[in-house]
């Protein structure tokens, strides 16, 4: 037998002009023997003032009211609240408006003058649970769209590498969601090999989380690939990719942080571009050192200038590239927050692991610092280079 969930008054909001009718149906629910606190509109413009009050359980509705009637009684409630279930009241003679009414998203109809007690109680507490379960059915398929929105969206913002048998480099990369299951934020990376042997690896990050971020971090992300094979380098590629921004973002306001390397095949140089891009951990040969070469303002702040910074990166060593998700999360009470130099002070304590490990274990060390303040609060992407001798 049907009962209200969790022994709780369920609440009827009983849309009815006739009060004769209504009364009658207050009657019926009195003697059903069930918990339902009944509040009577006599018109649909006083049941859109109690919805907006109070959201009712279910709503009993006549389908011919004074200032209403057929299925736009129905579609105004949709409108105040689509979640609530509906039971529609017809007349003798007017059934067909009933299977309308179901058709057009009433879980039920009742013929006035064939109803009883026991009819009235199932058909309110069926209609209640119809309800819950369609909304558990369109929760279930859009989290089936979400996930599948999700693998697009990953695929183009985290690439397969594109570099030449034995490219002479070590690449490491590691991206962590803020939330389980959330759909991915604006951080990305990617790292070519040019024929000439030279190899380039980027990070960035789109401020905001959502769709249109990730697109936009999607479209940086090849548009940086197609201007590296088409050999642009240095502050021409930002001023490229600045451009490109501006036309695709979906605001005035988003902005991005980049920074890019260019790793020659030879030789301990390495050229760092950085649009208002965190810096880099130096790791390796079991040190951690903080490096954050000069650059320019991010993309999307009207900059006209990113100079290149020549960087050294001796054997053994490796540049890990990261996203401020990976300090931003909070630690402590208030505000307080990991920081660089909290984060210098993690990867210096597990500066003697190699490089992979290094990387899972930094994450891991981040998330285990935020997890009693809420958990990490930005996506985080992790991207460690290192050169590698040549077979």
């Amino acid at each position: 037998m049907l009962a209200p969930t969790d022994g709780e008054m369920l609440s009827l909001l009983l849309v009815e002009d006739d009060r004769a009718d209504a009364i009658l149906v207050e009657e019926l629910i009195a003697d059903a023997g069930v918990d339902i606190d009944v509040v009577w509109a006599e018109s649909m413009a006083k049941a859109e003032q109690e919805i907006a009050i109070a959201r009712p359980d279910c709503v009993l509705l006549d389908l011919h009211l004074h200032d209403t009637t057929g299925i736009d009684g129905l579609n105004r409630i949709s409108k105040q609240d689509a979640t609530i279930p509906v039971v529609v009241l017809t007349g003798l003679n007017d059934e067909h408006f009933g299977v309308s009414a179901v058709s057009a998203g009433a879980q039920d109809y009742l013929i006035k003058g064939r109803v009883d007690s026991e009819v009235l109680r199932r058909a309110v507490l069926y209609a209640i649970e119809r309800k819950r379960a369609e909304l558990t059915t369109v929760d279930l398929h859009a989290s089936q769209l979400r996930a599948r929105e999700n693998a697009r969206l990953e695929r183009g913002l985290l690439p397969s590498p594109l570099l030449l048998d034995d490219p002479g480099v070590e690449i490491v990369t590691q991206y962590r969601p803020s939330r389980e299951n959330a759909l991915l934020g604006g951080d990305f990376y990617d790292f070519v090999q040019t024929p000439d042997r030279t190899v380039h690896v980027m990070i960035g990050d789109v401020a905001g989380h959502g769709a249109d971020e990730a697109a936009l971090g999607v479209a940086l992300r090849i548009a940086w690939r197609a201007l590296t094979f088409a050999g642009l380098h240095g502050s021409d590629r930002m001023r490229q990719l600045e451009r490109i921004l501006r036309a695709e973002r979906a605001g005035r306001g988003i902005f991005a942080t980049v920074l890019s390397l260019r790793i020659p095949p030879t030789g301990s140089t390495v050229t760092a571009v950085r649009a208002g891009h965190p810096g880099m951990l130096l790791h390796g040969r079991g040190t951690v050192e903080w490096v954050e070469p000069p650059g320019g303002p991010a993309l999307g702040l009207h900059g006209s200038d990113w100079a290149p910074q020549h960087l050294e990166l001796p054997e053994g060593m490796g540049l890990v590239l990261l996203t401020d998700g990976l300090f931003e999360g909070h630690i402590g009470r208030g505000n307080e927050r990991l920081g660089e130099e909290g984060l210098l002070e993690m990867a210096r304590s597990l500066a003697h692991l190699p490089g992979r490990e290094f990387v899972d274990a930094l994450i891991n060390g981040v998330e285990a610092r935020a997890a009693s303040h809420g958990g990490i609060s930005d996506d985080i992407a992790v991207v460690r280079v290192e050169r590698t001798p040549r077979r």
